[in-house]
C-alpha cells in the first residue's frame, strides 16, 4: 500500500506515504499539530503557500481551507507524526488554564520549525509506533497536555486559535468564494464553511452569479491556470493539482473545452 497510517491513540497517529504525490482538499475538524520525520508536504490556503521539510512542526487550524499535498523526497517516503488536539480535549484544558493573548483567531498555519520541546515530546512517541502498542490513556492525556502548554509558550497568539470554539457564521458568499475557489471541495463542505444549508447556498449564490457553483468554480479555476502558465511561465503538471483539478487528463480536457486550445500549447506560446 502507498499510504499507511498507524495509530496510537484516537487523538495520536503516524502516517506514511510511499506514492509519487498525494493530493487532498481538506477542513479539518480538530486542530492538527504535525511533526515532520521525512519527505515534503506543500500547503496551499487562499492567501499563502507553505512548504514543510524533515524535522518542522506545524499547526493546522481546524475549518480552514487548504490544498495539502505531500511528496516522498531524497529516496525516503513522506512521514509524519500527528496530533489531534479535539476541542473537548481543549475545552477541557481551558476550563483551568485561561486564554492570554489576543482574542480572535489568527487565519494562518502556525509554524515552529526544529523546536526542540516540540521534537523531544513527539519523539518520545515513536517507541510505541515501533511495536505496534496502544498509548495508555493517561499518557496520551499527558502527552496532548504537555503539547498544549508548550504550544503556549511558543507562541502567545496561538490561545486565539486554541481557546476558540465557535463554529462558521452567515458570512459573505461572495467575498468567501472569491478567495476559496481554487479548494475543491464538495458543494456542502463550501456551504458549511459560509454558515448555510445546501439549498440556502445554491439560492444565494445563484442570486450573486447567475450562474451554478459548480460551473462557476471550473471556469474561475481554468482561468487561474491559464494565468500561471501564460504569466508566471509554469508548466500545467506544476499548476493543475494547486487550481483544484484532480488529475492532469481532466484538467487537460478542460481546458482545451474552454479556450479552445491545450495547456501544453499555451506553455509553449508563453516561452
Amino acid at each position: 500500500m502507498d499510504f499507511i497510517t498507524h495509530y496510537i491513540t484516537p487523538e495520536i497517529k503516524l502516517s506514511e506515504y510511499n506514492g509519487k504525490c498525494f493530493k487532498t482538499e481538506v477542513v479539518f475538524e480538530h486542530h492538527i499539530l504535525v511533526w515532520f520525520i521525512s519527505g515534503e508536504t506543500k500547503i496551499i490556503q487562499a492567501n499563502a503557500v507553505y512548504t514543510f521539510n524533515e524535522g518542522d512542526i506545524f499547526l493546522i487550524p481546524r475549518n480552514q481551507l487548504a490544498t495539502v499535498i505531500n511528496y516522498p523526497k531524497d529516496d525516503k517516503p513522506h512521514k509524519t507524526v500527528a496530533m489531534h488536539l479535539t476541542p473537548a480535549k481543549l475545552k477541557e484544558f481551558y476550563r483551568v488554564n485561561k486564554p492570554v493573548g489576543i482574542s480572535q483567531p489568527l487565519q494562518k498555519v502556525y509554524r515552529f520549525t526544529k523546536h526542540p520541546l516540540l521534537e523531544s515530546c513527539f519523539a518520545s512517541l515513536i517507541y510505541y509506533f515501533d511495536i505496534g502498542e496502544t498509548l495508555p490513556s493517561d499518557i496520551a492525556e499527558l502527552k496532548i497536555e504537555e503539547a498544549i502548554r508548550i504550544l503556549r509558550s511558543t507562541d502567545k497568539s496561538v490561545d486565539g486559535i486554541l481557546a476558540n470554539f465557535e463554529e462558521p457564521g452567515k458570512i459573505n458568499l461572495s467575498d468567501f468564494m472569491e478567495r476559496n475557489y481554487m479548494f475543491n471541495m464538495t458543494l456542502d463542505r463550501f456551504a458549511y464553511l459560509t454558515g448555510r444549508s445546501l439549498a440556502t447556498y445554491r439560492r444565494d449564490f445563484k442570486k450573486i452569479y447567475n450562474t451554478t457553483p459548480q460551473k462557476w468554480l471550473t471556469e474561475k479555476r481554468l482561468k487561474l491556470a491559464h494565468y500561471h502558465i501564460f504569466e508566471k511561465k509554469r508548466k500545467p503538471v506544476e499548476v493543475y493539482m494547486e487550481v483544484g483539478f484532480e488529475n492532469l487528463s481532466h484538467f487537460s480536457y478542460a481546458f482545451k473545452s474552454y479556450f479552445g486550445y491545450g495547456p501544453n500549447m499555451l506553455a509553449l506560446k508563453s516561452i
